[in-house]
């Protein structure tokens, strides 16, 4: 994470932010731009590796659609238990059809610890059909209520 994409109202620095990005176990809300110029907003599992958001999602959804029409973006991945906080921006997706299938299983391991249970195996019987979904950012700020919500 580029020191030069945090934006200054942000109380995290570019350390702190890719940080929070390699700890949290929560999906990201992904934005992209609707045809008809509205915005649609998904939760997708993400990790972040090499200065970028990753993501996976079935190459026939909607999102990888609208992303390969117009790839701008915008993000937050923050908890909705208290204390508050979290990172957002925006940014320009990539889609890969190649990295999909790896990044599929990244996130198994990310988010499920194992690729036993019974939904990590039907996720990878389908991986064939997985897009990655690599997300730089253009701009990023982070915000932290925990001092303020303590009892």
């Amino acid at each position: 994470m580029r020191e030069e994409l945090i934006r200054s109202t942000s109380v995290w620095s570019a350390a702190e932010i890719r940080r929070f990005l390699a700890s949290a176990e929560i999906p990201v809300r992904l934005a992209c731009l609707a045809s008809g110029g509205a915005p649609l907003l998904c939760s997708l599992w993400f990790l972040y590796d090499e200065d970028a958001i990753w993501c996976a999602t079935p190459r026939s959804a909607r999102l990888a659609t609208l992303l390969a029409q117009d790839p701008r973006c915008a993000f937050e991945i923050a908890g909705d238990l208290m204390p508050y906080r979290g990172v957002r921006g925006q940014g320009t997706a990539r889609l890969s059809r190649a990295d999909g299938p790896a990044v599929l299983l990244r996130l198994i391991d990310r988010y499920l610890h194992t690729r036993e249970s019974t939904f990590a195996r039907w996720l990878i019987s389908r991986q064939q059909d997985e897009v990655a979904v690599r997300i730089e950012p253009e701009w990023l700020t982070a915000w932290d209520f925990s001092a303020r919500m303590q009892p």
